[in-house]
């Protein structure tokens, strides 16, 4: 167990997240970020699966096939995709399948603020501003059947506009667009 190690870790996803976040103007957001992971449901299993170039709940999957820590964590942050993912029904109300929601910006941007995080913990002195968009990149084909359109194109052009302009450029178009507010536009 790495209670130690992980509690470091989340702490300091949290902050990056945080700092990206009041850098755009999203303080409720920055401030109340990912705090069900310190909850027992999500900690536990953290420390448990622990490896400190990945996510624990890849560890977890791996070990019994699924993440708890994953579902708890995901129904409980509005800033995943897969919060935005509902069931879809039929003339008679009868579901027919999953379709997802488009995100509001304020939480596609939270969702941004997540994955420049996620890849400055993992990818530590060696990060780029290109990391995002790549991470994103190689599982986008699994991911674009749970992506709305709506959402989808919005996170992209962030991507591309952080590893095309960089942090500064991006985080000032995001502010300038909040401040008007605009929606991000593509």
């Amino acid at each position: 167990m790495h209670a130690w190690k992980h509690l470091k870790t989340i702490t300091y996803h949290k902050y990056l997240v945080m700092k990206g976040c009041f850098a755009v103007g999203l303080y409720r957001q920055g401030l109340l970020h990912d705090l069900s992971k310190y909850l027992p449901a999500e900690f536990i299993v953290g420390a448990r699966y622990f490896q400190g170039n990945r996510s624990p709940n890849n560890a977890e999957r791996e070990a019994v096939g699924y993440s708890s820590a994953w579902l708890h964590h995901k129904g409980r942050n509005r800033h995943h995709y897969e919060y935005w993912i509902d069931y879809c029904a039929d003339e008679g109300g009868i579901r027919s399948g999953m379709k997802p929601a488009p995100m509001p910006d304020r939480y596609i941007i939270e969702m941004f603020m997540d994955r420049i995080a996620a890849s400055k913990v993992y990818n530590g002195a060696a990060y780029t501003d290109r990391d995002p968009l790549t991470y994103y990149e190689r599982g986008a084909g699994r991911m674009h059947a749970y992506l709305h359109p709506y959402t989808r194109k919005r996170l992209e052009k962030l991507l591309h506009l952080l590893a095309d302009k960089g942090e500064d450029k991006t985080f000032a178009y995001i502010r300038s667009r909040r401040r008007k507010g605009y929606h991000i536009s593509i």
